[in-house]
């Protein structure tokens, strides 16, 4: 059977530079009936579980380490056995929510992982965070931004670790290049296009941040 992609949202807060929000996070979970990869373990791990199911979880992968995308990571991987793998220039990042335990692995750009059959190649894409990564899927027409590339444009780069040009320059370089086509699955809110997002970048550089 070939990879699906299923989705939940779970709910918490998100916590850098000593403020707090309410959000909403995707979590996207790439599988088949058999075995599954979790995309950004948010807020409930018990409810990221029961999702999966009785599927072996292949792995956890963290597109970046803001709060809001690995508060559950480390009780995943409890409960599943599965590794938790980030992007190392994160890790500072990650310390700052899990200083006593450290990820399993480490993601870098080019580096394929394989679920169900289907292939996803790591992309870094720093500016949201310096470790940012996103996922591609070409067989499933997809890619998973985590919150680099949103509907309407880049993820926030006004706090601690983030950069602007950088995020620019990723989705230029990185994102804008993938078929227009290919569904943009965000970490926040609704999934959009490549298509739908390209035409807008020089508002974007325009409007800055």
């Amino acid at each position: 059977m070939t990879a699906r992609v299923g989705h939940l949202t779970t709910s918490g807060t998100f916590s850098l530079d000593g403020g707090v929000w309410e959000v909403d996070n995707n979590v996207w979970l790439v599988g088949d009936e058999h075995e599954v990869l979790v995309v950004d373990a948010a807020h409930d791990a018990e409810a990221i579980a029961a999702a999966v199911g009785g599927r072996r979880v292949v792995a956890i992968v963290c597109t970046h380490a803001h709060d809001d995308h690995i508060d559950a990571a480390p009780a995943l991987a409890r409960l599943t056995g599965a590794p938790v793998l980030l992007h190392p220039a994160d890790l500072p990042l990650w310390r700052l929510t899990h200083p006593d335990r450290a990820p399993d692995g480490e993601l870098a750009d080019g580096q394929v992982l394989r679920v169900a059959g289907t292939e996803l190649t790591v992309l870094h894409t720093p500016g949201h965070a310096p470790g940012a990564v996103c996922l591609h899927a070409p067989a499933l027409g997809t890619v998973f931004t985590g919150d680099t590339l949103f509907q309407g444009g880049p993820g926030a780069t006004g706090r601690s670790f983030s950069d602007f040009p950088a995020i620019v320059a990723s989705i230029r370089e990185r994102l804008l290049t993938l078929p227009p086509e290919t569904v943009v699955r965000t970490g926040h809110g609704e999934s959009t296009t490549i298509g739908e997002e390209a035409p807008h970048l020089e508002e974007w550089l325009a409007r800055g941040h």
